[in-house]
């Protein structure tokens, strides 16, 4: 194990509401007994899109000994959430469709990057990047 920056998830802050769970693409997150929980360390790569999410202030990085982030456990979980989606609604798989959210250019136009801005976890395209930082 290597020390590296994970998500902590204060559980006495924790109202169980769930939202930390979509931004987490990984799927190192999910909501036991009522309470959001890291359940597997190696999914979870320290990036911390979940924190601006959560409405209690229950998530933080800390930087501490952990199992290496695992892109393959990565790729082999999101494929097991996007087959018990389908499961569960009856609806094809499906990819959720990233966009700039300055001139809504999607993932096949431009190359997008995550961004925080005003407190949201959002996407910026390479070419909206100068104007989001230089106004």
């Amino acid at each position: 194990m290597a020390v590296r920056k994970i998500v902590k998830i204060n559980e006495e802050k924790c109202n169980g509401c769930g939202l930390c769970v979509t931004p987490c693409a990984e799927g190192a997150i999910e909501i036991v007994d009522g309470k959001a929980k890291v359940v597997r360390e190696e999914l979870c790569d320290g990036a911390g899109f979940c924190l601006a999410v959560c409405p209690t202030g229950a998530l933080s990085i800390e930087e501490r000994e952990a199992p290496e982030f695992s892109e393959e456990a990565a790729r082999e979980r999101a494929a097991e959430r996007a087959e018990e989606r389908a499961a569960a609604t009856g609806q094809p798989k499906a990819q959720i469709t990233q966009r700039c959210f300055l001139c809504g250019a999607g993932e096949g136009a431009e190359v997008l990057m995550p961004c925080r801005f005003k407190g949201d976890s959002l996407w910026v395209c390479v070419r909206c990047l100068p104007r989001l930082i230089h106004g």
